[in-house]
């Protein structure tokens, strides 16, 4: 019998993405976000869960899509990291797939740009295929980020 895995999907623009359950915390639907001064464009703000503060990344951004239009709000995909609590802004949310192993495939040499580093490989599912999406990466430098706010706000007290 074939080994599986399990899949928290999402979709940006019309593609389909997964992130592997056990490092979703939660999916919600839009939050209200705080937006911080200077920090990358691909940094929306942070939200409040339920007293926890959260990193939102919007991943089209980080994929160099067009921004969604104002009229659509995104869906809050919170992955669990080393640093702590991110939430991936994304289009649509899915279901949570359960896809063999063997079905798996590296992304090819010639992918280029932002989905090179972010893209950990590709199910080849009945109707479509699913971009495994490398967490981590996709975070970036969220540590020089969160940096930058702590130095920013003692500053401005100070």
């Amino acid at each position: 019998m074939a080994k599986t895995q399990q899949f928290c999907t999402f979709f940006l623009e019309d593609q389909f993405f997964g992130v592997p359950v056990q490092q979703v915390q939660e999916v919600i639907r839009y939050q209200e976000m705080t937006r911080v001064p200077l920090v990358p464009p691909v940094i929306r703000g942070l939200i409040n869960l339920r007293g926890q503060i959260v990193m939102a990344i919007d991943l089209r951004r980080r994929f160099g899509m067009a921004d969604r239009p104002p009229t659509q709000l995104p869906m809050n995909v919170v992955v669990r990291t080393e640093d702590g609590a991110v939430s991936f802004l994304v289009d649509e949310i899915g279901d949570v797939l359960e896809v063999e192993d063997d079905t798996f495939e590296q992304p090819p040499e010639t992918l280029q740009g932002p989905a090179q580093d972010l893209v950990r490989g590709v199910y080849k599912l009945q109707d479509r295929l699913m971009l495994v999406l490398h967490t981590e990466r996709a975070v970036g430098d969220r540590e020089g980020v969160v940096e930058q706010i702590r130095s920013r706000s003692t500053a401005a007290t100070h």
